[in-house]
């Protein structure tokens, strides 16, 4: 019975390890939507993480001859750091098996908190199905990261303080989702006790596993889930975790990167704090929420759950955040290769702050430009300013919302070769680790040629390459065939128009 969660969050063991985090005004943020907002600060908890809370309940309720053979998880990351926080407190063993592409500045925190450390496989299914293993080989307890009541009952503390903590009517709480967990606790306590209040889930768009298996009524398993949002890439939500969605999730808001990115640093100017992309997510949502529902004058919980970031990462986050918060736009434009033209167009942008402002010569009566403008009233803006190069007589494409053009093209513009045949291009993702590079190119084989490769690390578990390949006409069946048995996510671009502009022929 649900009201059984009730009495399991009321007496969850957390505290011992956990404290009970902030809810924090966020006065510059409120003022811009128009909503009182308020941030349940789960990223100040002792691994910076509201893992800890589940972690620690469930290993604080084994008995006595579980709790003596150990524990063990596979996590590459917070929940990671939880179950070896609380196993020591407690004196159990905690084995974390961890995937070898895991960062090394990870695998450091949680061998600190007295983890015993596993390297297992390139993703977190390797890992998972490798300390199952072990767990039955070993007799160990495998301590689920979210879909298990003890796992839920500790996060749902998180609710049982946000109404502690704020008495008066709350309109709704946003919560970032991975595998359910989180949201399950959080939802269940709060629609038992006051089931006005509205919960929303906030996933990334691609890897969104929770509003796919509310849509299609069941659980389903994604293809593939995107890498920037690590804390959340979950393939399949828990079979508890949806059933208690299901029942209690108002619904789910998906958002992208670069929204994302806007959130950590609307976080940022609030609280001076630096959340993970996952930590993010909530008030990514809220916006998002904000923006379609057109409301004003309500209260907003978003929950900020972690900031375990890589320092690398902060130059991509820096990057696309002004993109995502509509502070600025990309514009391909095309201009007459003459004396003044550069000139002539800039005045064109007037007293605009420009961003970005890249040039390659085409031929020799067009020039390609890659311009960032600076915005200040938003896409309204953004619209007119494309209208007016248009309205000039400038071919113009805005690239502000082309995922290639963003990762790659701005940074390599203009890389044309004469005599080029039968080019490909494609986009690869694969393991970060040491000879990553190498062993992807040895994949690809020498059968075809590579014409154009950029690749750029991203400060996160996987590389990201972009790669020109020639393959002739009558071979390329073959050649799809062959990436398809490389098993490396990857997405065809040939006709991508940032790439028809500034790179193809």
């Amino acid at each position: 019975m649900d009201s059984e969660y009730l009495e399991r969050i009321l007496k969850a063991h957390v505290y011992e390890v956990a404290i009970e985090s902030p809810l924090e005004e966020a006065p510059r943020l409120s003022r811009r939507l128009g909503n009182r907002v308020l941030f349940k600060r789960e990223d100040l908890q002792p691994v910076f993480s509201f893992k800890l809370r589940g972690a620690h309940n469930k290993i604080a309720r084994l008995g006595a001859e579980e709790a003596a053979r150990g524990v063990i998880c596979a996590s590459a990351g917070n929940h990671a750091q939880g179950v070896a926080l609380a196993a020591s407190r407690l004196g159990i063993r905690a084995v974390i098996v961890m995937p070898i592409t895991t960062p090394a500045i990870k695998v450091e925190a949680v061998r600190d908190l007295g983890g015993e450390i596993l390297l297992r496989g390139d993703d977190y299914d390797a890992a998972c199905t490798a300390a199952l293993e072990i767990a039955g080989s070993e007799g160990l307890t495998f301590i689920h990261p979210f879909d298990d009541p003890e796992v839920i009952a500790g996060q749902g503390t998180i609710a049982m303080e946000i109404l502690r903590q704020h008495p008066a009517p709350i309109d709704a709480i946003f919560v970032p989702v991975g595998g359910g967990g989180l949201i399950a606790g959080i939802a269940v306590y709060v629609k038992s006790l006051y089931p006005e209040v509205r919960i929303v889930g906030v996933e990334p768009e691609d890897a969104a596993s929770m509003q796919a298996a509310l849509a299609a009524g069941e659980r389903v398993t994604l293809d593939r889930v995107g890498i920037f949002h690590d804390g959340v890439a979950v393939r399949q939500v828990g079979e508890e975790t949806f059933r208690l969605a299901r029942r209690y999730v108002d619904e789910i808001v998906t958002v992208t990167t670069d929204e994302t990115c806007s959130a950590i640093q609307d976080i940022f100017e609030d609280t001076r704090a630096i959340v993970e992309p996952a930590g993010g997510l909530a008030v990514a949502g809220m916006k998002r929420w904000v923006a379609r529902e057109g409301v004003s004058g309500r209260t907003l919980v978003a929950i900020n759950c972690g900031a375990n970031m890589n320092f690398d990462r902060l130059r991509h986050v820096a990057e696309r955040a002004d993109l995502g918060g509509e502070r600025e736009a990309l514009f391909a434009v095309e201009i007459p290769e003459q004396p003044g033209s550069f000139l002539a167009f800039c005045r064109l942008l007037g007293r605009r702050s420009v961003t970005e402002f890249n040039y390659r010569h085409a031929d020799r009566s067009t020039a390609r430009i890659f311009v960032g403008v600076a915005l200040s009233a938003g896409v309204a803006e953004r619209r007119a300013i494309l209208q007016e190069i248009a309205t000039a007589g400038y071919p113009v494409t805005d690239m502000s919302g082309d995922e290639m053009a963003k990762l790659h093209v701005r940074y390599m513009v203009g890389g044309r070769a004469a005599g080029l045949e039968d080019e490909l291009l494609f986009r690869f993702e694969f393991p970060e680790r040491p000879g990553a590079l190498l062993r992807f190119l040895q994949a690809v084989g020498s059968r075809w040629n590579i014409s154009l490769f950029h690749y750029r690390n991203h400060g996160s578990d996987h590389g990201r390459v972009l790669a020109g390949i020639q393959v002739p006409a009558a071979a390329r069946q073959e050649f799809l065939q062959h990436l398809d048995e490389l098993h490396y996510p990857y997405v065809e671009e040939t006709t991508n128009p940032a790439y028809r502009m500034f790179l193809g022929r």
